[in-house]
């Protein structure tokens, strides 16, 4: 059984969260929760909260309900979001360019022992 989460547009650039969601990928899911709760990133605040829903989307349903001790995080992926483009005036009339990356994380649990 596979449960995932995916957060989206997320103000933060898909280089920093991957350094962080690197990290609890192949893992089990309670324990790359403390991980990213002691992390103190910005990216590991996010990747701890797209987490916990994944946690209860595999609990979730009146079918079955999942043991969280077992599930293990099959994937982590970062993607980029688009990105904003903003400009700030520089000297002798120029422009210049600042640009506002964002991120989509998507984290897929699996209750089956790869």
């Amino acid at each position: 059984m596979e449960a995932q989460a995916t957060s989206k547009y997320l103000r933060i650039s898909a280089f920093k969260a991957r350094q962080v969601v690197r990290l609890i990928q192949g893992r089990p899911a309670l324990e790359s929760l403390a991980t990213l709760e002691l992390m103190p990133r910005k990216a590991a605040r996010l990747a701890a909260k797209t987490l916990k829903s994944a946690i209860a989307n595999a609990g979730g349903g009146d079918e079955q309900s999942v043991d969280p001790r077992k599930l293990m995080v099959k994937e982590a992926v970062v993607g980029e979001g688009p990105t904003m483009r903003r400009f700030r005036p520089r000297a002798r009339g120029m422009a210049g360019r600042i640009r506002k990356r964002t991120s989509h994380i998507k984290i897929t649990l699996t209750d089956e022992s790869a």
